[in-house]
């Protein structure tokens, strides 16, 4: 679709409300004006003495229509808070119309972040009760009452989780880039996976570099370990024995006894062994998934998955035996091949093992993904929609609540991702990490250190090369770089 701009910008503000309405178009930025016939947005922006006004006129498919958002002028001379207040009505504006044309509005509404679980946390705690929260959802971003339902149920999960940290806790993700095989909707492994496999060793005395340098970051700035989550990739790629040396590592160059939460991604069914588990549950992990995303075998072998359902059911089985305690299982949402019967009949046999926790993906279409690639039929919409309406009835009538949700570009349907789980099994650093509650330190491949301060609202972020090869090139520059967790302390403890 073309943009025009007037009086602003604010282009990623435009985009993204592209996406959200718009999912097949592209912005293009042409000079000139606008020609007859052509599917067009002009978005413009104008100051006067009190007020700002936002004004899109849109024209799709032969049809035009034009809608007005305004908010008073602010007075701040906080530039952050004044492209925040354009942006948000720039973006009403255009949502306006663009609804008014399409005659339908998406399930977030307006909303086109990655977390809107902040905007009722943010609500609540500035003194909102939870119905004023839920209204500002309703009123000013037009969600509609099942989304708004999940987003409640999340901030108070979110707001749960915030009041039982205390000062100076971190989490830790250590990150292993290693999977069996590349699933179809997958854009992280690019390499020839069975080349990539030759540099676990390697990968592994890096890694070990690193957790050397964390440990001395924590004992120096005074940091606890509250969480560990061990993710990928499929950290079950490794065997018993390395999986076994990560792991006392860690507990040999820090201070665990204040971790309350331990997670392993075993995420592949054939990648779990009676060895492995054994292993984990040794070394204090008391959560693992296991991932089947379909129990499907069509659909299984359409997404490059080389094990079958009943792999999945003996892998489950494993789990139980080995005493770990909580187990999550994975499901996606419009994957190639599946169907809402499909999906239904999926959910249904996870439902029957009884994990504690059930994370439901919609299925985001990413670039470099073979999906992409090969341009696979994947489902509708409306039939993503039907798989995700039956997810919500079906886990609520099993007594599992929503706790934690995010959002991605380029997913069908414009939907979500919603963890699940059984009252009390709630996992901590999936909150912490997506509500932003606390530090994160990224450890291995492809994570991303978030240093939080909570009170003044403060983030740095330092990413982890992505690829074993870059992360073995760059291991003395990303152990450095952990020392910028003691001076964002330091920093912290002198504002």
């Amino acid at each position: 679709m073309k943009l025009y701009f007037h009086g602003h910008d604010y282009k990623y503000a435009a985009e993204q409300m592209l996406l959200t309405l718009f999912q097949d178009q592209r912005p293009e930025y042409p000079a000139g004006r606008p020609q007859e016939g052509e599917d067009h947005l002009i978005l413009s922006l104008s100051l006067g003495n009190q007020w700002a006004t936002a004004s899109a006129a849109l024209t799709w498919r032969g049809q035009s229509c034009r809608k007005t958002r305004r908010c008073p002028l602010p007075r701040s001379e906080d530039k952050v808070a004044r492209d925040r207040a354009f942006q948000q009505i720039l973006k009403l504006a255009f949502y306006q119309a663009g609804t008014a044309l399409l005659g339908y509005e998406p399930p977030w509404g307006a909303l086109t972040g990655v977390r809107p679980v902040k905007i009722p946390t943010k609500a609540m705690l500035a003194g909102a009760t939870p119905a004023q929260a839920e209204r500002v959802l309703k009123d000013t971003y037009h969600v509609s009452p099942l989304r708004r339902a999940l987003a409640m149920d999340c901030a108070k999960a979110s707001l749960a989780a915030s009041a039982s940290l205390q000062p100076k806790e971190v989490s830790l993700y250590v990150g292993i880039p290693f999977c069996p095989t590349r699933c179809a909707y997958c854009s992280f492994v690019s390499a020839d996976v069975g080349r990539s496999l030759k540099l676990i060793d390697p990968f592994l005395k890096a890694l070990s570099q690193e957790i050397a340098a964390t440990g001395r970051v924590l004992e120096e700035a005074g940091l606890k370990v509250r969480t560990i989550y061990f993710g990928g990739g499929t950290p079950t790629t490794l065997t018993a024995q390395q999986l076994d040396r990560v792991m006392g590592e860690l507990s040999d160059r820090m201070d665990l006894s204040g971790c309350t939460e331990y997670t392993v991604e075993a995420g592949r069914p054939d990648t779990i062994t009676r060895e492995k588990l054994e292993v984990l549950a040794k070394r204090g992990c008391g959560r693992v998934s296991v991932n089947p995303q379909t129990m499907e075998d069509h659909v299984l072998s359409a997404m490059g998955r080389a094990h079958r359902s009943a792999d999945i059911l003996e892998a489950f089985r494993l789990v139980r035996e080995s005493g770990i305690p909580c187990v999550n299982m994975d499901l996606i949402a419009g994957l190639p091949a599946d169907t809402p019967d499909g999906f239904r009949a999926s959910l249904d046999r996870v439902l029957e093992l009884a994990p504690e926790n059930i994370t439901v993906h919609t299925l985001a279409l990413k670039k470099g993904s073979r999906l992409m690639e090969e341009g696979s039929a994947i489902p509708s919409g409306g039939d993503v929609a039907a798989m995700l309406d039956y997810a919500w009835a079906a886990l609520r009538s099993a007594g599992q609540a929503p706790y934690y949700l995010y959002r991605q570009k380029y997913m069908s349907g414009s939907f979500e991702n919603v963890g699940w789980c059984l009252p009390g099994t709630e996992s901590l650093y999936n909150i912490c990490m997506m509500e932003e509650l606390h530090t994160i330190l990224s450890l291995g491949g492809g994570g991303m250190t978030k240093l939080v301060d909570p009170a003044a609202g403060r983030i740095v972020r330092i990413a982890n090369p992505k690829y074993p090869k870059e992360y073995l090139e760059r291991i003395d520059a990303v152990c450095a770089e952990k020392a910028q967790a003691v001076r964002f302390y330091q920093s912290e403890q002198e504002g």
